[in-house]
């Protein structure tokens, strides 16, 4: 009872924070925060919508809200508290804010439910696509047409991609900086929204991502691609990321931000897709 009680107060924020973020893409008023990323109105209403639904379950010690907007969330950054926390909830207002604030469609909003630090229900939803992706703690589902008389939605099975000629992997603009990419058999798209590179391959748009974010930008998602048979895995160790360890992230509480890049593939794809990717060797100039 308590996973439908849970499952429908997220159902119903990212249905909410979808209507707020389409009535007010028009006149956003980006800015900037400290670190020169965007934000936008849509990105504070949205946080203060959250604040507002969880607020009695935050009252509570077994409950805590990582929230990419909250400028106190380093507070949390504290494996101990973790451990004791049954439900650590994770939510990115407006995830790809860049794109948003050009009034772009790659945009979504993303809320997940750790239990027990794993990834438990998670909803990602993208407004202008129409489109939502979800997990009710059994099952995930890709929705058309969400949250209106006509949706059509179908359950997300366990999916392998073959890479051929036709496959496509997602990154963002960074990986480029990094790493130089082999383009027989597969190319590489930039979708520059975090959300989309771990829900489009869940349903084949896609054989997999490039990934290294903050965990915001993947709680809503990490349940969806599990349903899916795929997995983040470490780029340099292939380790899977099953489980909220801080040991994952860099020392910065306040970013909260994955440590190394991870593969978003099936267990088969992943050394193929690693085998593609090579590190950029930069030269150093030794002074005489």
């Amino acid at each position: 009872m308590m996973r439908e009680q849970y499952f429908k107060v997220i159902e119903d924020i990212v249905s909410e924070a979808g209507e707020i973020a389409l009535n007010l893409i028009e006149d956003s008023q980006p800015a900037f925060k400290k670190d020169h990323s965007v934000i936008t109105r849509a990105d504070i209403v949205i946080s203060q919508l959250v604040h507002k639904r969880l607020a009695d379950l935050l009252k509570t010690p077994e409950h805590i809200l990582i929230d990419e907007e909250d400028p106190a969330i380093a507070r949390y950054f504290d494996q101990q508290l973790l451990n004791k926390t049954p439900y650590i909830w994770a939510v990115d207002p407006i995830d790809a804010t860049r794109s948003y604030a050009n009034r772009m469609p790659q945009f979504g909003i993303s809320i997940g439910l750790i239990r027990d630090l794993k990834p438990w229900l998670g909803a990602v939803y993208f407004p202008l696509f129409k489109e939502l992706f979800y997990c009710d703690g059994e099952n995930s589902y890709f929705v058309q047409n969400a949250f209106m008389p006509d949706e059509i939605k179908i359950m997300i099975k366990p999916i392998d991609q073959q890479i051929t000629g036709q496959s496509v992997l997602l990154c963002n603009d960074g990986f480029f900086r990094k790493f130089n990419w082999d383009y027989k058999d597969c190319h590489v798209m930039i979708q520059a929204c975090a959300a989309v590179e771990l829900c489009w391959p869940a349903i084949g748009r896609g054989c997999g991502a490039v990934f290294r974010s903050s965990l915001w930008d993947f709680a809503g998602s990490w349940p969806i691609i599990q349903s899916a048979g795929l997995a983040l895995r470490s780029f340099e160790s292939g380790q899977v990321l099953d489980r909220l360890e801080l040991d994952f992230f860099t020392t910065e509480a306040a970013t909260w931000k994955l440590r190394e890049h991870h593969i978003l593939s099936s267990e088969r794809n992943y050394s193929l897709l690693k085998n593609k990717i090579s590190k950029i060797q930069y030269a150093t100039r030794h002074q005489s």
